[in-house]
């Protein structure tokens, strides 16, 4: 099988993750990792045995497939830039800053013909792919998306850090049109939202409350899903989903585990298999611009319901945290 040259832009927290598994498949092969810090790069590249550059153009003419991880301001440009040069793209989520900017990329690589694959990695999620098929016509849904505060990733408030996560499953769950959205969020360490709360509501009455915080003591990623003869609650950390259908007047529950697996390696394996094959890839650009549009507008009713908070420090005790708020 001849191998796919690949890179990576950006090897922070999580692109040297995508260094790492591409060096580890058999139908991939690494030719170089770029980004603006020499230590980082460096470090990444002697660790992967393959080459480190300070700028991302200079792996154009070198590779045929790249993921790109900088942070969210840089994706149109650095993205644009490779798909010009007839590159086939991971983009992580979300894809763009602005929904024009996402149109203006799936164009490109359509016109090109090339590979458009957004980030979304929950869609890789065992439990996830067990879900989809035991949903069939959502009544109610309800998400749950916490974690530990963490200065990386502030660059974006938490709709786009984590909700966003939630928002595409739900979007792909649902498949219907939205009909009305309302929202509330409050910044608390960052300059953006740091907890947020959106109540969706679908063309078809189906309704989904999706809460996020980056607050909290402890993670959780949980999705409950009624349906009008089941409830269904997915736990994405443990990869189980719980089932409680109607068996005549008493409920059943089943507890389903299927085969844990690591979502981000199922994620590349398929960007892999869609630049060999030429196929379409699980999460295209047009579908990480949808969510990116429902997302920007729950950012834009936060913002507009926004109280100014009083000024002053806040401290949590034992974590070295301190932020104004």
């Amino acid at each position: 099988m001849k191998k796919i040259k690949v890179g990576v832009v950006g090897v922070g927290h999580l692109g040297k993750e995508h260094a790492r598994i591409y060096c580890q498949l058999p139908q991939a092969r690494l030719m170089g990792v770029a980004d603006i810090d020499r230590r980082r790069r460096r470090q990444i590249a002697n660790q992967y045995n393959t080459h480190d550059y300070s700028d991302y153009r200079d792996l154009f003419g070198k590779v045929s497939a790249v993921s790109i991880a900088v942070p969210t301001h840089l994706h149109y440009q650095v993205a644009k830039d490779f798909l010009r040069q007839g590159i086939h793209l991971l983009l992580e989520k979300p894809i763009t800053q602005t929904v024009e900017e996402a149109k203006k990329l799936i164009r490109l690589a359509s016109k090109r013909n090339l590979i458009l694959q957004i980030g979304h990695i929950e869609r890789y999620n065992a439990a996830v792919r067990q879900l989809e098929t035991l949903v069939k016509a959502p009544r109610f849904i309800e998400s749950y998306r916490l974690a530990p505060y963490q200065p990386r990733g502030t660059e974006v408030g938490v709709v786009l850090d984590l909700m966003i996560h939630d928002l595409d499953l739900i979007l792909h769950l649902v498949k219907s049109p939205i009909k009305r959205i309302e929202a509330l969020g409050v910044a608390v360490l960052s300059k953006h939202e740091d907890i947020a709360n959106a109540r969706l509501l679908f063309e078809n009455g189906c309704v989904a409350n999706v809460s996020a915080s980056r607050l909290s003591q402890e993670r959780m990623r949980k999705l409950r899903i009624f349906q009008s003869d089941s409830y269904i609650s997915l736990d994405c950390l443990t990869q189980e989903v719980d089932l409680c259908r109607k068996r005549g007047k008493a409920i059943v529950r089943e507890r389903i585990s299927p085969e844990r697996m690591e979502p981000l390696r199922s994620e590349i394996e398929d960007f892999i298999d869609c630049v060999a094959k030429g196929r379409r890839p699980l999460v295209s650009g047009e579908e990480g611009q949808r969510v990116l549009g429902v997302a920007l507008e729950i950012e834009k009713q936060i913002q507009k319901s926004k109280i100014p908070p009083p000024h002053r420090t806040l401290s949590l005790r034992g974590k070295g945290i301190k932020g104004e708020w």
